[in-house]
């Protein structure tokens, strides 16, 4: 149903519901980070709820990489706005981040109270080879629909080479829809993949669009105030592209360095917290706000730093039909669909090397494998089972 279709008070008031259950649900149990929290909701919207097509679900995840912010929360909204309108927009959101922000600031009470932190690693070991499985899954499924037609392949090829070569993630994107627009339009058969593999190979070459150069060391610490805290991270929230690395750059350059506030230590603690905690990475904000200022600190971290994703989407969100309406602009969202898929893979590939090594993380993977594949059991009590499993048997409790 979408957000420009007339429903009753009622029907609209039970959709805002299931949207809410539905999202802090995932925003419970939803581990791994954003390639994880994609195909949690493909699963969940997609193939049980049936709440949009697939092809819709990609065009959402596409324009995505198209604005700052951190994706899976963003797709989270977008999901929200297509299913209930503007109400949509804010209960999903609101849902997916909510139960992380708690975790997280429970965990940061017991941080500041006792100066460690919780133990976590057995917990997050047994996590990672269930997460990764069902992200497999995801690729196929999604796969399935985003790489028809030798185009799609050869721009998926080009993003995942140049990827590993190290161009930026941005870059990436960018120069997969340039090249699949340029090829859409490029009369010959058999010319158009080979117009895209030079293209987007290039970016290799490109420059780095990260994070360039540390603030200069201030003569002392900033004095700390709840306002700035807040509006430093709603400029992050406003600014980043790419991966938890970059997000780590700009909390070091801002919190470590100009202002003073936490040591190099802290910070990265505060991004392990993230990492191991479910929900979106960008909560990590919440334990630095909570470290610097206590509860209103914390919250207001987090308030800051997700923010510009709900009003990024809310600009962006009603384009996306208008996009896929038109030729062009369509041309170019599959480009986008094609390399994030690639790029999902690449990151997939990386982290399994990792996280699936040992008798205890293989059997994991070989059973999430087995109930998912097999039996269609649903992600998120396998990412519960794979959590009290690494707890009981890689000493994580």
């Amino acid at each position: 149903m979408s957000e420009t279709e007339s429903v009753s008070p009622i029907t609209r008031r039970r959709e805002l519901r299931s949207l809410a259950l539905l999202f802090l649900k995932l925003g419970t149990v939803a581990f791994g980070g954003p390639a994880a929290h994609v195909a949690m909701m493909e699963e969940e919207v997609v193939a049980r709820r049936k709440w949009l097509s697939r092809e819709r679900f990609l065009d959402l995840w596409g324009a995505t990489h198209l604005i700052p912010g951190p994706n899976s929360t963003e797709l989270a909204i977008h999901i929200g706005h297509a299913r209930a309108g503007w109400p949509g927009l804010l209960v999903a959101g609101g849902a997916f981040i909510l139960p992380a922000m708690l975790i997280v600031l429970a965990i940061a009470w017991a941080y500041r109270t006792w100066g460690t932190l919780p133990e976590l690693e057995g917990v997050l070991a047994g996590v990672k080879p269930v997460v990764l499985v069902v992200v497999a899954q995801a690729l196929l499924r999604l796969g399935r629909s985003a790489l028809r037609g030798p185009l799609a392949g050869a721009v998926a090829r080009a993003a995942e080479a140049a990827a590993a070569l190290g161009a930026h993630e941005l870059l990436v994107l960018f120069a997969a829809g340039v090249a699949a627009l340029a090829a859409s339009l490029w009369p010959r058969r058999g010319v158009a993949p080979a117009l895209v593999l030079p293209a987007l190979a290039g970016t290799a070459a490109g420059p780095a669009m990260g994070v360039t150069g540390a603030a200069a060391a201030a003569a002392g610490a900033v004095p700390f105030s709840l306002p700035l805290l807040f509006w430093t991270f709603a400029k992050i929230g406003a600014v980043l592209f790419g991966s938890g690395y970059v997000l780590l750059a700009f909390l070091r350059a801002d919190f470590v360095e100009r202002f003073g506030w936490l040591t190099e230590a802290e910070l990265l603690d505060a991004v392990a917290i993230g990492q191991v905690t479910p929900g979106p990475l960008f909560t990590t904000a919440t334990f630095i706000g909570y470290l610097a200022g206590g509860l209103p600190g914390g919250l207001l971290a987090t308030a800051g730093i997700f923010l510009p994703a709900f009003v990024f989407v809310a600009i962006s969100g009603p384009l996306v039909p208008r996009l896929r309406a038109s030729r062009r602009a369509s041309a170019i969202l599959d480009g986008v669909n094609a390399a994030s898929l690639a790029l999902m893979a690449l990151v997939t590939f990386e982290l399994a090397r990792a996280a699936v090594s040992g008798g205890v993380a293989l059997a994991l993977a070989a059973a999430t494998a087995l109930l998912l594949f097999r039996f269609r059991v649903n992600s998120a009590w396998l990412v519960l089972g794979g959590a009290l499993a690494g707890w009981l048997l890689l000493g994580g409790g």
